[in-house]
């Protein structure tokens, strides 16, 4: 159960009814974890940067890599929602999350995302240096930077104990193991 109630659109502040339909309008629909950080503009804008990176990464890394290594992250925090989110993308663009057939570039990011989660005092320098043979500077601050969003957001939703969307329910590992 979650620890903070989601707004409502029906009692919520017009700059909060803004917030709901802009993403609305951008994605169909409103999560359960961004209905809760509306009780806060500047909370919520500030997890919306999200976005920015995602944005920019795509070019870079393309949509697949960014899925697996936001699951990568989000699997390894054990952060439901999130792990959740991007089983589900995945999963739903025909990927085999038991026999993942990864290149170089996204195995390195699994292992990035892994190592983040886990212990990011303590990356194993032949990361580093796969970063460093695919990427530029910019490029992999970036990636970083991305990952730091990632891990917030998964720590959002699990200190918030944020409830699960109903729309995930039937992407949970326990369901797709039956």
């Amino acid at each position: 159960m979650s620890y903070i109630p989601m707004t409502e659109y029906e009692t919520s502040s017009q700059e909060v009814r803004n917030e709901y339909d802009d993403q609305i309008a951008k994605h169909g629909r409103i999560t359960n974890m961004k209905r809760t950080l509306l009780h806060n503009v500047p909370s919520f804008k500030a997890y919306m940067e999200w976005y920015t990176l995602y944005d920019e990464l795509v070019p870079v890394l393309g949509e697949r890599a960014l899925a697996i290594f936001s699951y990568a992250i989000s699997t390894g925090n054990n952060c439901l929602i999130c792990g959740t989110f991007f089983r589900k993308i995945l999963i739903d663009n025909g990927e085999d999350l038991d026999n993942p057939n990864l290149s170089e570039q996204e195995q390195l990011l699994v292992d990035l995302g892994v190592a983040i989660a886990k212990n990011p005092h303590n990356i194993a320098d032949e990361i580093y240096d796969g970063l460093k043979k695919f990427y530029t500077d910019e490029q992999i601050v970036t990636i970083i930077a991305f990952a730091g969003i990632m891990y917030a957001t998964n720590l959002f939703n699990t200190v918030a104990k944020v409830d699960l969307d109903e729309v995930l329910y039937n992407y949970t590992a326990d369901k797709n193991k039956e």
